[in-house]
C-alpha cells in the first residue's frame, strides 16, 4: 500500500521519520511521500529522514517557532490560518501514485492534537483518496492537561478521518525506561505493526507471489466504514537456510514425502497459534475483540512457512471470536527469517481505555475551571483591601 504520510507535531513527525527508516531497512516502499508539520522549529530540525523541503514550520507570526505549549486550541487555530503553507508541501506529493493519506499525531500535546483534525478535514475536502488517522494516546501518568487534550482531539479527529487507528502509550510503557528510550521503543512498535500491515501486497518483478494476495483494496475495504481501529501483532523466528536432516529440515521441507505432511502440519499450527497471540495479546489499543465490525489478517514470512490452510483456519477463528462476517485474510511473502501475524480490527466499540480517558478529561476540565475561578477570587481578595485608599492608574 502506497501512503502519503503527514506527521503533525513532535510525535507525528518522529513516527513518520521512523516509517521512512523502516522503508530503507526493509525495502517495503510504504511511504510514497512524507511531510512533517510543526510549530516548533527545534522538532523539525531533529528529524533525520524526512526531506528538508517537506518540513513545514507554521505559526511563526503567533509563536515564533517555539511551539504552542500544549494548547491544542491554539494548535488548531494556527493550522487553520496556515493551511496554505501545509498545502504547499502536499502539492509536491504525486497523489495519483498513492492509495491513501495517513495523518499521524500524538493526541496529548498541542500542535499535533489540535492541527491533525484540521489537516484531515482539509484533505478530505480536496482529494478523493481515503484519509486515515494514526493517533497516539498519552500515558495516564502524563498529567490532566494531556489527557484533556487527547480526549478532545480524539473526539474531533475520529469524525474528520475515514478511519482512526489508535496506539495507546499507556499499554506500552515499560517500567524503568528513560523518557527518550520509552518513546523510541514505542515508535518502533508502532512502525513494526503498521509496517507489516501496510506492506502487504507490494510485489515487484522477481518477488515471491502470495498464494492468497492481500492488496491495498483489502486494507481500504476493511477500514471503510469509519470508526476506531486497533492492530495486533505476533511473530516467531524460523530457520530459512538450507541444512542437514532432523527437525529443522522438516520445517524447511527438505526431506522426503513423509516429512511433507509433518511440515504442513507444523506450518499450519504455527500460523493458527500466531493468529491467536496477535488477537488476544497486546493490541495497539486494548479492547474486547468481540463485536468488531471488520477484520483483516496478514501472514508475513518466507513462502515455505506460509500455507493457505493455516491462514484459512486463522481467518475462521478470527471470524468466530469477533462475530464479524467481514474478515479478510491472506499472505505476504518476505525473505525475513520470521513468520508474523498482523491483525487489523476495524470498528471496535468495547474500549474501556477511551471511556476512562473521557471520564478523566471531564474531571480535569472541571478542575481547571474551578482553579481558574478560585484564582480570580484570590486575586480580587489580594487587591481589594487597598482599593479604598489607592487610585488605580487607569
Amino acid at each position: 500500500m502506497k501512503l502519503a504520510m503527514i506527521g503533525f507535531g513532535q510525535a507525528g513527525g518522529k513516527i513518520v521519520d521512523k516509517f521512512l527508516e523502516y522503508d530503507e531497512q526493509t525495502g517495503s516502499g510504504i511511504v510514497r511521500s512524507a511531510v512533517a508539520v510543526n510549530t516548533a522549529k527545534a522538532d523539525l530540525l531533529g528529524l533525520e529522514h524526512i526531506p528538508e523541503e517537506n518540513r513545514v514550520l507554521i505559526g511563526q507570526a503567533r509563536v515564533k517557532g517555539h511551539g504552542v505549549g500544549a494548547d491544542n486550541e491554539l494548535g488548531a487555530e494556527i493550522a487553520e490560518e496556515d493551511i496554505d503553507e501545509v498545502q504547499g508541501a502536499i502539492d509536491n506529493i504525486p497523489v495519483h501514485e498513492v492509495d491513501a493519506f495517513l495523518v499521524v499525531a500524538g493526541l496529548g500535546g498541542g500542535t499535533g492534537s489540535g492541527g491533525s483534525p484540521v489537516v484531515a478535514k482539509h484533505l478530505k475536502r480536496i482529494y478523493t483518496e481515503p484519509v486515515y488517522g494514526l493517533g497516539v494516546l498519552p500515558g495516564s501518568d502524563e498529567g490532566g492537561i494531556y489527557t484533556l487534550n487527547a480526549a478532545r482531539s480524539f473526539q474531533t479527529f475520529v469524525r474528520e478521518v475515514d478511519n482512526l487507528m489508535v496506539f495507546d502509550n499507556d499499554a506500552w510503557r515499560q517500567t524503568g525506561e528513560s523518557v527518550e528510550g520509552g518513546y523510541d521503543h514505542i515508535n518502533e512498535e508502532i512502525v513494526r505493526r503498521f509496517g507489516v500491515l501496510f506492506g502487504a501486497g507490494e510485489v515487484e518483478a522477481g518477488d515471491n507471489i502470495a498464494e492468497s494476495v492481500v492488496d491495498s483494496s483489502e486494507i481500504i475495504n476493511t477500514l471503510d466504514g469509519g470508526g476506531v481501529s486497533t492492530v495486533g501483532y505476533a511473530s516467531e523466528d524460523v530457520e530459512v537456510s538450507s541444512g542437514g536432516g532432523g527437525l529443522l529440515s522438516r520445517f524447511k521441507g527438505d526431506s522426503g514425502g513423509g516429512d511433507d505432511a509433518m511440515d504442513t502440519a507444523n506450518t499450519t499450527n504455527r500460523i493458527t497459534s500466531l493468529v491467536r497471540k496477535a488477537a488476544l495479546g497486546r493490541l495497539t489499543l486494548p479492547c474486547e475483540i468481540e463485536g468488531t465490525e471488520r477484520a483483516l489478517l496478514v501472514m508475513a514470512g518466507p513462502p515455505k512457512h506460509l500455507n493457505r490452510k493455516g491462514i484459512e483456519r486463522g481467518r475462521k477463528w478470527l471470524e468466530e471470536q469477533t462475530g464479524s462476517m467481514e474478515v479478510r485474510g491472506g499472505d505476504y511473502p518476505t525473505n525475513a527469517p520470521k513468520v508474523a501475524a498482523s491483525i487489523l480490527l476495524a470498528g471496535v466499540h468495547n474500549v474501556p481505555r477511551i471511556k476512562e480517558l473521557q471520564q478523566v478529561a471531564i474531571e480535569a476540565q472541571d478542575n481547571i475551571d474551578d482553579i481558574r475561578q478560585e484564582s480570580e477570587d484570590n486575586l480580587e481578595n489580594l487587591v481589594e483591601d487597598d482599593e479604598d485608599e489607592l487610585d488605580p492608574l487607569f
